[in-house]
């Protein structure tokens, strides 16, 4: 089993900046990959990024790329996500999940495990 706990969550102006971080803790996590997701209100779960524990390569959705980045601290069991230029548009709960796969797609289906989420709200 993996537990992973979401903090950083809160409310921006347009223009800001929010970090949020995701603290994994069981057995072999260093295994997965960690994924974001995030869903806004009436919509379905879209994905934002993911970044291995191995190496740390990442890989962002077209919509945050050149503005979010993702990076792990492997002595503190947790990865961040690290929000600039926030749009209204990025409102939403934010997720993070992991998988045991090495190279998953952007399908939330692919994940084995969540946190509870965070919510971000930017304001215009």
């Amino acid at each position: 089993q993996v537990q992973l706990v979401e903090s950083g969550g809160g409310l921006v102006q347009a223009g800001g900046s929010l970090s949020l971080a995701c603290a994994a803790s069981g057995r072999t996590f260093r295994a997965y990959t960690m994924g974001w997701f995030r869903q806004a209100p009436g919509k379905e779960r879209e994905f934002v990024a993911h970044i291995r524990w191995n190496g740390g390569s990442t890989f962002y959705a077209d919509s945050v790329k050149g503005r979010f980045t993702s990076s792990g601290d492997n002595a503190k069991n947790t990865v961040y996500l690290r929000m600039n230029s926030l749009k209204p548009e990025d409102t939403a709960i934010y997720y993070c999940a992991a998988t045991s796969k090495v190279a998953p797609g952007t399908s939330e289906y692919e994940y084995d495990y969540w946190g509870q989420g965070t919510q971000v709200t930017v304001s215009s």
